[in-house]
């Protein structure tokens, strides 16, 4: 018997890395396109009943953040699910982590601090991605 520990990882450790980076993508997913379809569809005023900020902001920057956050769930899974440009996945992770520190910063300017939370939640998902498809468990393409 041995009197050395081996910390390298074995290959069975990558597993739960790679099973944690694609239920990260599946939330980043899901959750920007179910605000994202929020803010591009429903009327301002019923986003406004909800969420204080929508009606404190042009019609067309809602729609807009819509668009963004819907390409951004779309490019955090579509990519790595397809195997078509993978490293596409890793860009829109990166917008994810940039939207996400905008947010914050907009809701703690306005004092809404209750909302914070969720946002460091997408942020920490996105940041989550963005390390691991880049450095730890990249998805090869497909040719």
């Amino acid at each position: 018997m041995s009197n050395t520990l081996n910390f390298a990882p074995t290959q069975p450790a990558r597993r739960p890395l790679r099973a944690g980076l694609w239920v990260a993508q599946l939330l980043v997913f899901t959750s920007f396109t179910l605000f994202g379809g929020m803010k591009l569809f429903m009327p301002v005023d019923q986003l406004a009943a909800m969420w204080v900020w929508p009606g404190a902001v042009p019609p067309w920057f809602l729609r807009l953040m819509g668009l963004i956050d819907i390409a951004g769930g779309f490019g955090v899974l579509l990519p790595a699910l397809t195997r078509i440009q993978p490293r596409l996945t890793v860009l829109a992770a990166l917008g994810c982590v940039l939207l996400q520190m905008a947010a914050i910063i907009f809701h703690s300017s306005r004092g809404e601090a209750s909302v914070v939370p969720l946002n460091i939640i997408l942020l920490a998902l996105s940041a989550f991605i963005l390390w691991g498809r880049s450095k730890k468990a990249p998805i090869p393409s497909r040719g």
